[in-house]
């Protein structure tokens, strides 16, 4: 989800109810610094400076920080397990480290990856051509399939 969210800064599709227009700048691409004075805008904004350098970067930063921490568990967890059937056909035990090592532990991790990414496909595909009433991620009913964006 870090790297969608990163490549949704770059990378536009013609009629992706998710990405930004093919031309100009919009509202997420504002300078916040020019609402440092506004009482209303977060806290990070109106402090400025290297607060306002990681909260304009805080989900990408959000998510990739859970992307590792869970790329850290799943070993943690994994080992166990994965020992614990070792024992059972009388083989050495591995370190934490040993497991991220083996393929069993590459083939876990691949599998789940492997069907995070077609669901994001699908769903932007379909974003383009489909509606839900209602949705933030779907374009308004009556926008035609080419419009880019929500708006």
């Amino acid at each position: 989800m870090g790297m969608y969210v990163l490549l949704t800064v770059f990378l536009r599709q013609k009629g992706l109810s998710e990405s930004k227009g093919l031309d100009g700048d919009e509202a997420v691409d504002e300078d916040p610094r020019e609402h440092q004075q506004d009482p209303s805008a977060p806290w990070p904004v109106r402090q400025g400076s290297w607060l306002l350098a990681v909260y304009q970067h805080s989900l990408s930063i959000a998510l990739f920080l859970l992307f590792f921490l869970s790329f850290m568990l799943h070993p943690a967890g994994g080992v166990r397990e994965y020992n614990q059937d070792q024992a059972a056909h009388g083989a050495q035990a591995v370190s934490m480290l040993g497991y991220v090592a083996t393929s069993r532990f590459w083939f876990e991790s691949l599998q789940n990856w492997q069907s995070e990414f077609p669901s994001i496909g699908v769903l932007a595909v379909l974003s383009m051509f489909l509606r839900e009433k209602g949705s933030p991620e779907s374009k308004p009913i009556a926008s035609p399939h080419a419009k880019t964006g929500i708006s």
